[in-house]
């Protein structure tokens, strides 16, 4: 079964074969998938790693280590979480009068 890791601070100029050498060290690397803003199509400096193999030796060797500088913040990712649809600003809005 393959396990999904979260890798957060990677430099903005990784890319897909950087991320997958760095964590095939450790196993086999079956995805990696680096996001970008959807407006700009820049990177956010995070990513997504899923490995068959290895998972849990690539997270304590790279948890904390250095990649162009930068400190990553390497661990087992959690479940997408549900956000609310819609506008995003919670209902209401506007101002309020005193009506």
């Amino acid at each position: 079964m393959s396990k999904r890791i979260y890798v957060g601070n990677l430099p903005f100029s990784a890319s897909d074969d950087e991320v997958r050498a760095l964590f095939g060290e450790y196993g086999t690397v079956d995805e990696v998938n680096l996001i970008t803003d959807r407006d700009t199509g820049r990177p956010r400096g995070f990513g997504f790693v899923e490995m068959s193999s290895g998972a849990d030796e690539a997270i304590q060797a790279l948890h904390q280590s250095d990649m162009g500088g930068r400190s990553l913040n390497v661990n087992e990712a959690r479940p997408r979480q549900e956000r609310p649809r819609g506008g995003g600003y919670g209902g209401g809005g506007g101002r309020q009068h005193g009506w």
